[in-house]
Order: C-alpha cells, then structure tokens, then sequence
C-alpha cells in the first residue's frame, strides 16, 4: 500500500449526504453535492447520491467530465462560470451553470444553439460575500436579458456566503433572496424554478426555525465531506468528521535541540559541530509537504504539535509519543488540506466502502460499511 495516501470512507460520506438531505426535505430544500474538494472522484460523487443527493455541482469541466466517463448521469451544474474556451464542453456535459456576465451568457446560449439544445442559466446574486454576483439592483434587467436569449433558459438565482468573505448568511439574507425571485417572475413572467441560498455555512439557518421562503436549494460540500462548519471550523453535529483520513510516512525521528544553536569548531575533532542544548526535543519528521498538501491544515494525534513544513517535509514534535521510522502517521484534514491532497498527483487515494466505478483508481479496500438511517 502507497505511504502518502488518503483513505476515503464512503459509508460516512453517505451518511452524511442522508442524514442532510433528510432534515433539508423537511424543510422543502433539495441538496446539491459539491465534488470540487474531491476532483469529481467517481465514487466520492456516487456515495452522495447514495445518500438521497439529487444533483452535482463541481467547478472544474475536467471534473465533471471525469465524473461523466464513470457513468454518472444526474444532473451537474457548473458551479464557476464557464470558461470562454470551454463553452461546448459546458453544454454537452453540464445540465445549468451559474453565472454573472451577459456576455458569457450570449455565448453559452450560441454553443448550445450550435450543438441542437438547451441550456440552464442559474444566476449569481451579490449578496455580501463580495466574490462574483450580479448587484440586486441589477439583477431583474439581467434576468430578461437571459429569458430573450435564444439557446439559454433561465433556471433560477443563487448566491454565496462565507466563501471569500467568511460571514455566515442571516435569515435577512434568506428572506432578501426570496424577494429578489418574486421580483423577476413579477417583471418578466416565468417561474423562478431554483432558488439555491448558498452553501454549507448556511446549514445552521436552514436547520433553524426561520421560514426557508422561497429558498429551496443548498449546495454542499464541507458539510458532507466533513461534517464541518466552513464559517467557523465546528464539527456539525450528527455528521461524521472522519471521512476522509491522511497517512504519511516517518523518515526521520530523533531528539534535537528545540532552538536553532550557534556553530562552533569542535577542537578535538577540527570540524563544524552544534553547541549542545539541553532543551532537547524528540523531532519527527513526515514524507508529505506542502506540495502536497495544505499542512497548516492538518490534524495531528493527540500529543503531536505540528512545527512546520516545506515543500516536502512535515516536521513534528512527538516528545510524549512514541513513533518510530518507517510506520505511519494518520492525520484529519481541513478543506483546504483535503483539497490539496486529493489533487496532487503523488498522493494515492484509497477508497473503503464498496465497489468502485469505472474511472475511479486502482486499489483499495471494497469492505462494506454500516450506514446511519
């Protein structure tokens, strides 16, 4: 078995894709699946289905074509707006894509016309998060302007919080959305199909008491990858946290000095020594870095402290652990570790759960697992 690895746990990605879409439909509010983090892996995607999602969404065409040669059929949306030189792509592969830009909308609407089809609009709406997003005042004008465009049907409106600007949505925020989607069927006419209010930083409104509105959809990645709050780190409570699980190698474990000494020439010997300390630490060294990972993002077992990392080296301060060279060392990740890792090429990914599907990686354990109901 590969070292440097990520161990996924489909049963618990499924779990948690039930336990969320269960609550939510309570609340009338579908759940997409977000697959970004996970590079469209295949099965990853097919867990979330499993688990009652209904749609992907995913933000890399190379992605979302991965996830199609595996033979998924539901419906995928483009979650970034389409790239110019990807238009065609986006239409034979991708069922709505999300967007700001008119101009990128005219093209969509004459690739899809130029393959024979049809394509969604879903409509980003600036609402705080100050990443993209058309302006509210903006938006009715925009939406019109989608309607008369010939290959293009416009699907619905969304928008995104705690993404860039890290600030959870409030039920203003919710209730401002809905109002914007009455306004655009009361200027141009047709129904508002989708109104999606956001992400996994919005689970803590969605599972609240305040009405939902016209707000019927949620995209979700963290939160069912890893059972996490984005906007502030927390577990989310009835999800599992541990999906997803890091192993590196030892290569290196000994006691040093916990300051950087001063050099001097030892006389005896004529050659370049340290000067003792007698602070001395037990340093661990890992065979992962930060090309392959996002090492500040990682969690090491309890009584290991994490002292830094470069490019290839993760070094470690394993003092009151015994670990020795040559074994493993298991590690949870953040977002923006699991993300890293399950794009760099020199990590393997080890997938426990079930049988793969066509176009997922080589390996791995196929063992069944139990799942929450």
């Amino acid at each position: 078995m590969t070292a440097l690895r990520v161990e996924i746990d489909l049963g618990k990605i499924q779990a948690n894709a039930r336990y969320l879409v269960r609550r939510l439909g309570a609340r009338r509010i579908s759940v997409t699946g977000v697959t970004k983090a996970v590079c469209g892996h295949p099965d990853v995607a097919a867990a979330m289905l499993e688990g009652g999602v209904t749609s992907l969404a995913d933000a890399r065409i190379a992605n979302i074509f991965r996830m199609r040669t595996a033979g998924i059929t539901c419906p995928i949306s483009m979650i970034r707006a389409p790239l110019l030189s990807e238009m065609e792509d986006t239409i034979q592969y991708c069922d709505a894509s999300y967007n700001t830009e008119m101009a990128m909308i005219l093209k969509l609407g004459a690739a899809a016309k130029k393959l024979g089809t049809s394509h969604d609009v879903i409509l980003m709406v600036e609402m705080g998060d100050i990443r993209e997003g058309i302006l509210p005042e903006n938006l009715t004008d925009c939406a019109a302007r989608v309607i008369a465009t010939p290959g293009v049907a416009l699907k619905g409106i969304a928008a995104n919080f705690a993404c860039l600007g890290n600030v959870a949505p409030t039920a203003c925020d919710m209730a401002m959305l809905s109002r914007l989607a009455d306004q655009i069927e009361g200027a141009c006419g047709p129904f508002v199909e989708l109104v999606s209010g956001g992400g996994s930083a919005n689970l803590q409104w969605a599972l609240g008491e305040d009405s939902s509105g016209r707000v019927n959809n949620l995209r979700l990645g963290e939160a069912i990858l890893l059972g996490a709050d984005p906007a502030t780190g927390h577990p989310i409570s009835g999800l599992h946290t541990d999906a997803f699980a890091l192993f590196a190698e030892v290569i290196e474990t000994r006691d040093k000095p916990s300051a950087i000494p001063p050099a001097s020439i030892a006389p005896e010997l004529g050659i370049l020594r340290l000067v003792r300390n007698d602070d001395l630490r037990t340093r661990t060294i890992l065979a992962v870095g930060q090309q392959d990972t996002d090492t500040s993002g990682l969690t090491f077992p309890s009584g290991i402290m994490f002292i830094g990392a470069t490019s290839d080296h993760t070094v470690v301060d394993t003092a009151k652990s015994a670990v020795h060279v040559g074994s493993e060392m298991k590690m949870g990740m953040n977002y923006s570790a699991l993300m890293r890792a399950m794009s760099a090429p020199d990590v393997a990914k080890t997938i426990h759960g079930k049988q793969k599907m066509n176009g997922s990686s080589k390996g791995g354990d196929t063992r069944s697992f139990l799942t929450l109901v």
